[in-house]
């Protein structure tokens, strides 16, 4: 297994826990809600020299987050870390547009009847589920709230974010709403494993307290942007042990847009298997009648840039396509036999 690579555990094993080894577990929870606001700072969290202090950004982005409950139309319980026997499950989420679009994750809505938001205020309104994707863990509500309740917090590239940088999470773990926690990141480029199974690429690795009621709310930056949504822990005991993930922003944004579009999402596709060499990412094979296949990249050529990026690992090229559409191009910096020339792709769609 590449080291990068974050398998998830079966969530029902997450909550019995008591494992010999640590559980990837994902963050939603049942359970009631006290409307207080905590803020828990990590130890030797970077928060010197910023734009906006922890305090700034709990004030300005606190009201855009919201409370997610997410109750079965059976009592059939399908949620991870739901009430024992019951068929309810709390996640979080933030707004994202004025049109009354919720994002949080499809983990948290796996299977809801009934889903309903809950703002800072207390003002609950029951959504619609958009769109939902298992692939990147990510799904779309919609309410039919006021304008003044929807100030959607904006999206930051997540492609800059660096080790170091300063993070605050937001977000309702074990039901208490409106709970700050920061830190820094701890690592960026992780894999980990979305509920269908499939790799969710370029996700952001934090410190910052999350536990589980968690699922769904945002990671900002120490500008207030959101650089990802808050998924996973990793965790010996089933609680916060300062080892979090977060789907990236840029695979959010992309994701979201389609689920707003057309109530579901697509997933581009090079059609290459990149390997790690002492010398690059070397392309091991080309998927005949792909994306890669029609530019005429073949076995061998070694990628050294993906547009201004340069390629150092082939964790970076799935990130980058895991943020493009179908349809977009990539410009590909590639050596061959000695030379280097550049190829421009127009990505498939993944089957």
């Amino acid at each position: 297994m590449p080291s990068n690579r974050i398998v998830a555990m079966v969530a029902a094993a997450a909550v019995i826990g008591g494992g010999a080894g640590a559980a990837i577990t994902t963050l939603s929870d049942g359970g009631g809600s006290a409307m207080t606001t905590t803020v828990t700072t990590a130890a030797g969290a970077n928060v010197a020299n910023t734009d906006l202090t922890v305090g700034q950004i709990a004030k300005d982005a606190t009201k855009s987050v919201v409370e997610v409950d997410a109750t079965t139309s059976g009592g059939s319980q399908s949620f991870p870390f739901g009430r024992n026997g019951g068929s309810s499950a709390e996640g979080t989420g933030f707004v994202y547009d004025t049109k009354g679009d919720i994002v949080t994750n499809q983990h948290v809505i796996s299977g809801a009847g009934t889903v309903k938001v809950k703002f800072s205020d207390g003002s609950t309104y029951t959504a619609s589920v958009v769109g939902s994707d298992s692939a990147t863990d990510v799904a779309v509500l919609r309410v039919n709230a006021p304008s003044s309740k929807l100030d959607p917090l904006t999206l930051a590239d997540s492609s800059k974010v660096e080790v170091g940088d300063g993070v605050v999470a937001i977000g309702n773990p074990f039901g208490l709403d409106g709970t700050v926690t920061s830190g820094i990141v701890s690592a960026v480029g992780r894999e980990i494993s979305s509920p269908d199974d499939t790799p969710i690429e370029g996700a952001i690795q934090t410190d910052a307290a999350i536990n589980h009621g968690n699922s769904g709310g945002p990671l900002l930056d120490l500008r207030g942007e959101v650089i990802g949504i808050t998924s996973q822990i990793q965790s010996e005991g089933g609680g916060n042990d300062g080892v979090g993930f977060a789907v990236p922003s840029n695979t959010v944004k992309s994701i979201a847009a389609q689920l707003i579009a057309n109530g579901k999402a697509e997933h581009a596709l090079l059609g290459v298997t990149p390997v790690d060499t002492a010398n690059g990412v070397r392309i091991a094979t080309v998927k005949s009648g792909s994306a890669a296949d029609d530019a005429g990249l073949k076995e061998g050529d070694v990628i050294t840039a993906v547009g201004s990026t340069k390629i150092t690992s082939s964790a970076q090229i799935r990130a980058i396509i895991a943020g493009k559409q179908p349809g977009d191009g990539l410009t590909l910096t590639i050596r061959r036999d000695g030379s280097s020339k550049t190829v421009q792709v127009t990505l498939g769609t993944r089957s």
